[in-house]
């Protein structure tokens, strides 16, 4: 009978950890959390560039630095590993340092700097689903450059360090007028690096932006785009049932996209981020979705021999 106790214990507990970690936010213990950067598979991060290389036109605009990609296999919640080329190029990234408006948003409400009214909360789901500028501008003005600029350097976050590129960086309003807070390294004034979009991510999927309970509430406004192009046209197409986080952006040949994949299965769920300058970008960037999952799928079959 104490065997049989001990047996149902170890079960109970096993299918315990097995469910913290197949929901959002993810639950493990903060040992198995590290930096991302010190995550770079070698593997990975050999057969993602083979991948993107192998077709020339993409080939042409990484030579020239105009297209930056990042992924994050989520797959082992436990094992995250990490691949990225031109990974800290920082480039200009239109809506899609959005985010950064959303973090601040939450860090200033869990701090009692601003009152989570409902025009508040409505504001930051348009500023994400729809890429609202209105809701945007609306948004900062609330918080200021000064508190965004505060929570993007924050060392507990580090989502801006000069001195591994940039990264991401909200200095100026989505509309006309205002004054600017331009970054200090190409004097951006809507930037973002793959590595740099790639950790938020990351951190976001284990409850630790802010906090658990706030990297929740924003995982549930970052879900269910209401814009439908870019990686979400694909995965439309080829994973219907699949729970997608996303943020995008575009201004005249400036292209990008972020996504968080969490399919049914382990063995659809991942991070990727994509900057591209060049007129086709939008194009390139829902062409990317198939050949990343290929290589992801490449990878899980290697990991099982």
């Amino acid at each position: 009978m104490k065997l049989k106790s001990i047996l149902t214990f170890i079960l109970l507990s096993i299918c315990a950890i097995s469910t913290a970690q197949d929901q959002l936010p993810i639950r493990i213990d903060d040992s198995k959390i590290t930096s991302l950067r010190e995550v770079v598979d070698t593997s990975l991060q050999l057969k993602l560039e083979v991948a993107l290389r192998s077709n020339p036109e993409w080939k042409k605009l990484i030579d020239q630095k105009k297209m930056a990609v990042g992924i994050v296999d989520l797959s082992d919640p436990g094992k995250v590993r990490f691949a990225r080329v031109n990974g800290n190029h920082m480039m200009y990234a239109a809506s899609l340092p959005k985010i950064a408006i959303l973090l601040t948003a939450m860090d200033a409400i869990d701090k009692g700097e601003l009152k989570e009214t409902s025009e508040v909360k409505k504001d930051m789901r348009l500023m994400i689903s729809k890429s609202n500028n209105a809701a945007s501008t609306r948004m900062i003005d609330r918080v200021g450059y000064e508190k965004l600029e505060a929570v993007m350097t924050d060392p507990k976050y580090d989502f801006y360090d000069e001195q591994t590129g940039g990264g991401i960086w909200v200095g100026k309003r989505y509309g006309g007028g205002g004054n600017t807070n331009r970054e200090p390294l190409k004097n951006l004034s809507h930037a973002a690096t793959a590595t740099q979009v790639c950790r938020f991510y990351y951190l976001l999927a284990y409850g630790k932006l802010v906090n658990e309970e706030r990297s929740k509430q924003m995982l549930g406004i970052m879900e269910n785009p209401e814009l439908h192009h870019k990686f979400v046209n694909t995965l439309d197409q080829i994973a219907p049932n699949a729970r997608l986080f996303r943020k995008s952006g575009s201004w005249k040949t400036y292209h990008s996209d972020s996504i968080l994949v969490w399919g049914e299965s382990a063995n659809r769920r991942y991070i990727l981020v994509a900057l591209v300058d060049d007129a086709n970008g939008e194009q390139i960037i829902r062409s990317l979705v198939k050949p990343v999952e290929e290589v992801l799928k490449k990878e899980e079959a290697l990991t099982k021999y």
